[in-house]
């Protein structure tokens, strides 16, 4: 499951100090340049909420750091039953994040009642669809007067962030979906839902969404708090709203080499065994090859997807003097490595090959290269 702080640690601890002859990772000869010195004086960032009118309602986020010249904003959007801190903030923390974050400024929106503190919508309240709800994020933007973004969402917030993808490209350089669902609810499907709903309660149900099966036998403590966090939660019918709208989506109708398909780099993430994990790999099949990356890992933990998102910004053209990631490394050593042994051997892996490391796809259909990370 992804989005949860008790995964793991928030705070990790930082590196230690290298013995100063020079540093391994990044070969600086200073310390003053050296990049776990850097990551040691982090300053804080400038932190502003900000609550903006859309023909939609009103729609709240937060504001990490300052805008950056020729630089896109990253912006972020939560799953159902969370918000942007208790989906995002485990990420952003982590130590090696601070290095993308010093870099750009970041946009966290939270759903319409989502957000700490927001009160209960009257009874009757129309709650905005998916749909509407991406066609709140321009009106972020222009209260910002950012002109591009960079899009990381988390499930119902993946959606939302390709239906505007879809409806603005210009404005969107690159997206970031894990747990990606972007299919409408069949007959089948909507017959199951309405029988669970039967015996189930919301609450449950959410967590069916969130995490994987058998995560919620195990009813480990990570279950039992967002079970009690989520039952006890004060706005948990605003929750409820944002559940349903979410059930209610329409199909993204991706098609490769069609009209509509996401026309800027896309990383689609899922966990292995996630309750999403078929609807993200028929995405990617869905998707143009050339411009999508798969990467399927066995853990959703901050490590591995912090360095696969530098990975996919360096592959943007962002932060080209970056220290490289162990991803990357791997990924070059793996194409160094295959070529030397395989020869002109196809050098393609199943899906089912990746349970216990990355999985990373891109290039040309049907070229996926495993990765440890």
């Amino acid at each position: 499951m992804w989005g949860c702080g008790d995964n793991f640690p928030v705070l990790f601890p930082h590196p230690a100090r290298p013995s100063w002859r020079s540093c391994r990772r990044c070969r600086s000869q200073r310390r003053s340049h050296c990049c776990q010195d850097r990551r040691l004086r982090r300053p804080r960032l400038l932190e502003t909420t900000h609550s903006v009118e859309t023909p939609y309602g009103s729609v709240t986020f937060t504001v990490y750091g300052t805008p950056k010249p020729k630089r896109p904003a990253i912006l972020t959007y939560h799953d159902v039953g969370l918000n942007y801190k208790s989906c995002f903030q485990p990420l952003f923390q982590f130590g090696d994040m601070q290095e993308i974050i010093q870099n750009f400024v970041r946009v966290h929106v939270d759903a319409p009642g989502m957000e700490e503190g927001a009160p209960v919508f009257p009874l009757g309240y129309q709650y905005p669809s998916l749909d509407q709800l991406a066609d709140m994020i321009p009106c972020v933007l222009q209260y910002l007067n950012f002109s591009t973004i960079i899009g990381v969402g988390v499930g119902a917030g993946a959606y939302i962030l390709s239906r505007y993808a879809l409806n603005h490209p210009d404005t969107v350089e690159g997206l970031v979906l894990i747990n990606i669902d972007p299919n409408a609810k069949g007959w089948m499907d909507w017959a199951a839902h309405k029988l669970t709903g039967l015996t189930s309660s919301i609450p449950e149900m959410i967590l069916g969404h969130l995490f994987s099966q058998e995560e919620l036998s195990g009813n480990s403590e990570l279950i039992q708090k967002y079970r009690n966090i989520i039952t006890h939660a004060p706005n948990l019918d605003n929750i409820e709203l944002y559940w349903n709208s979410y059930n209610n989506r329409r199909d993204l109708n991706f098609e490769r080499g069609g009209d509509i398909t996401l026309k800027c780099p896309v990383m689609l993430v899922v966990g292995d065994q996630a309750p999403h994990e078929d609807a993200v790999v028929e995405c990617n099949s869905k998707l143009d090859p050339t411009q999508t990356s798969f990467l399927k890992v066995s853990n959703l933990l901050q490590g591995k997807l912090t360095e696969a998102f530098k990975y996919f910004l360096q592959g943007m053209g962002y932060m080209a003097s970056s220290c490289m990631t162990r991803l990357s490394r791997s990924r070059t050593a793996s194409l160094t490595s295959a070529a030397s042994i395989d020869g002109n051997r196809s050098r393609s892996r199943t899906l089912s090959q990746s349970s216990e490391s990355g999985t990373l796809s891109s290039g040309p259909p049907g070229h996926t290269m495993e990765v440890s990370c």
